[in-house]
């Protein structure tokens, strides 16, 4: 692998694993919306807003992560 190749896969590789952590933040953080523990607009409406967060940082935990590597996968060379 050459030195320029080898940068980009650790930047592609950092990009993934910051989006696996920041999906796993978001539904720490709507869990605590759902919960209770910070307030935003009242009770009724913070657990909405908790379960759109949860959906968001799940779809960013589980599919972004395949999404990215699908997109950057090298070329099969024949």
């Amino acid at each position: 692998m050459t030195p320029a190749a080898d940068a980009l896969a650790k930047k592609r590789f950092f990009a993934i694993a910051a989006m696996r952590v920041m999906g796993a933040i978001f539904v720490l953080a709507g869990f605590v919306l759902i919960r209770g523990g910070l307030e935003l607009a009242g009770q009724p409406t913070d657990r909405w807003i908790g379960v759109a967060v949860v959906l968001l940082g799940a779809f960013d935990f589980a599919v972004m992560p395949m999404l990215l590597a699908r997109r950057w996968r090298s070329p099969k060379e024949l």
